[in-house]
């Protein structure tokens, strides 16, 4: 049987039916509109598309969002500026906004408390300690792009039913491991009892699953790709290039969930017909989920 095509947008509708109402009662109780700034230095490409369709998002369900085009230099200014403004809810830095070098001070400048892609080492921190809850028992901010993966895996199928952890027994294999997705999603399928095998151009690592201790641990491995997509229950690829070799049907796991959330094709179309769901696109969810981190940062 053909596998399962899950579209991001029609899950994204959900999640966004509670937010909007989450910011009508934010808004009746505060008498004022939730606020985002975007900002963002590139003219056109990807950055410039994301924050065009996060714009659309906000007004769905009653968020004023407001873009900022910003010279990279004048960035960090930028930021600055947004965090002492009382006006302003949350912050949504497009990267690349200035270089690799100055775009991770840009991401720690972010006050977390405005934090609405959870990037911000604070929230990173309890992340990869499997900190969940705040002192004061909020829910801690979880990063955007993986929290949006989690809940389409959700929707495609994957088992929840462990007995030490929800996902105990489940092996994911992910092909990414940036700071921004690839390395929070491993630590976040690992802290629900996952065993995760990270594939870079550095080489291999795994997440070992975070059951009868407090979170995941991660050591070096030397299984390649081919062994590691064999036995995946997951498959998540985020590699950015057009010249990485297409994940194929004789590559995975017969059932597996295939995850692709580059911006080009990180799949071969032979994994339809092996694979028992397919989600080919996450922007959509990682929209909605900076969304519904808004609301919670509002809250705090």
């Amino acid at each position: 049987m053909p596998a399962r095509v899950v579209d991001p947008a029609e899950v994204a509708a959900r999640f966004r039916e509670e937010v909007r109402a989450d910011v009508a009662t934010l808004t009746a109780r505060t008498g004022a509109t939730p606020r985002i700034v975007g900002l963002l230095s590139r003219a056109e490409g990807p950055a410039r598309t994301y924050a065009q369709w996060a714009a659309r998002g906000a007004a769905d369900v009653g968020i004023d969002f407001v873009l900022r085009d910003v010279e990279p230099a004048a960035a960090a200014d930028a930021v600055r500026e947004a965090n002492a403004d009382p006006a302003v809810h949350g912050i949504f830095n497009y990267y690349p906004l200035a270089d690799e070098h100055e775009d991770p001070w840009l991401r720690e400048l972010v006050d977390p408390r405005k934090d609405v892609e959870g990037m911000h080492s604070f929230w990173s921190r309890m992340l990869y300690e499997n900190r969940r809850r705040l002192d004061g028992g909020r829910r801690a901010i979880l990063p955007c792009t993986p929290l949006a993966i989690l809940k389409l895996l959700d929707d495609a199928g994957l088992r929840r039913s462990g007995e030490g952890a929800p996902l105990e027994g489940v092996t994911a294999c992910v092909i990414n491991r940036s700071d921004v997705v690839g390395r929070p999603l491993a630590a976040m399928l690992a802290n629900d009892g996952a065993e995760v095998v990270s594939l870079d151009a550095d080489g291999t690592v795994v997440f070992d699953p975070a059951i009868g201790r407090h979170a995941h641990s991660v050591r070096d491995s030397d299984e390649v790709r081919t062994q590691a997509l064999a036995r995946a229950d997951v498959v998540v690829t985020g590699v950015p290039s057009r010249s990485f070799p297409l994940v194929t049907a004789d590559e995975i796991k017969p059932g597996a969930i295939c995850v692709n959330f580059s911006q080009f094709k990180n799949f071969d179309d032979s994994v339809l017909e092996r694979a028992a769901a397919f989600i080919p696109r996450v922007g959509p969810m990682t929209v909605t989920m900076a969304m519904r981190n808004l609301v919670r940062l509002a809250l705090l």
